[in-house]
C-alpha cells in the first residue's frame, strides 16, 4: 500500500493539499501503484473511478469538496496505515445505452444514477418497461430517475425517492415532478432487471439523459442495467464506510 498514485482536482483546496502531500509522499505511476488516492469532491471521484477502473486498483478518496459521500476525511498523519486498514466496498455501475436524434448511439457508466430530464418548457412523455414488460404506458412530468444504492441518497433522495441499503441488490425508479399518473411514486426493482425508457414525443418534447457527469441530449430511448462484470473497489476508513453513511441518511429520513 506504500505505492500510491495520487490525483488531485483543480480546486484551490485540492491543489493546496497536493502541495502538502507530494512533499511527504512519492507519487508512483498508475501501472506500478497498489492504490489510487483521489483528492477532490464526489463529482471528481466519480469521474476518476470511471476513468481508471480498468487498472483494477482500489480507490481511496480524500474529501476536498462539500459532502464527500464517497470520500474520507483528510488526516495529515499516517496515510499509509489508514489505507492499509481501510475496508473495501465493491459496487457495480449502471451500464447506460442511449439512442438519440439521428439514431446516434452512446454507451457509458453511471455510479450514482441515470436521470432523464425535459429539455424545454414542455413536459416529458415517457414510456417505461422492465424486462420488456410495460410498467408505465405514459408518464407525464419533468422526467424520471434510475438510482443505484450508492446514489440513492443523492438526487434520488431529493426527489423523494427511497434510500436503498448498499447490499439490497435493488434499483430505484423515481419520477421527477409527475403530473400523470399523479400519485405514482416510483418502484424498487431487482438490480438484475433491464430498464427501458422511451420518449413518446421526441420532436415536440425533447429530453436529455444525464448519467453522473455525462449528458446526452435529444434522447429517443435508453436502456440501463447493472453491469455485474465491472467492479469498482472503494476504500473507506473504519468510521466512514459507505454502509454507515447510507444508514445515517436512512435514520435522518425516518426522523
Amino acid at each position: 500500500m506504500k505505492k500510491i498514485y495520487f490525483i488531485f482536482d483543480k480546486t484551490k483546496k485540492a491543489q493546496k493539499l497536493r502541495t502538502k502531500i507530494l512533499k511527504k509522499y512519492k507519487n508512483y505511476p498508475l501501472k506500478q501503484c497498489a492504490v489510487i488516492v483521489v483528492a477532490g469532491g464526489d463529482g471528481f471521484m466519480l469521474k476518476t473511478i470511471k476513468r481508471f477502473y480498468k487498472f483494477k486498483k482500489p480507490f481511496y478518496g480524500i474529501n476536498c469538496g462539500s459532502i464527500g459521500f464517497l470520500l474520507n476525511k483528510y488526516l495529515p498523519k499516517k496515510i499509509y496505515q489508514r489505507i492499509a486498514k481501510a475496508k473495501i466496498t465493491t459496487i457495480h455501475p449502471l451500464q447506460v445505452n442511449t439512442v438519440s436524434k439521428g439514431k446516434k448511439r452512446n454507451s457509458f457508466l453511471a455510479v450514482n444514477e441515470l436521470s432523464l430530464l425535459r429539455q424545454s418548457k414542455q413536459t416529458a412523455f415517457l414510456k417505461i418497461k422492465i424486462n420488456n414488460k410495460v410498467l408505465i404506458k405514459k408518464l407525464i412530468g419533468d422526467g424520471i430517475l434510475l438510482s443505484t444504492p450508492a446514489g440513492s441518497t443523492a438526487y434520488n433522495l431529493s426527489v423523494n425517492g427511497p434510500i436503498l441499503s448498499l447490499n439490497s441488490k435493488k434499483l430505484a425508479i423515481t419520477p421527477i415532478s409527475p403530473f400523470r399518473p399523479r400519485r405514482w411514486r416510483g418502484k424498487v426493482v431487482s438490480d438484475r432487471k433491464l430498464i427501458y425508457i422511451g420518449n413518446l414525443d421526441p420532436k415536440k418534447r425533447p429530453i436529455a439523459a444525464v448519467a453522473d457527469n455525462n449528458e446526452i441530449r435529444n434522447i429517443i430511448s435508453v436502456k440501463a442495467s447493472i453491469n455485474k462484470k465491472i467492479k469498482f473497489k472503494l476504500l473507506f476508513n473504519s468510521g466512514e464506510s459507505l454502509f454507515k453513511k447510507i444508514k445515517s441518511e436512512q435514520k435522518k429520513k425516518i426522523s
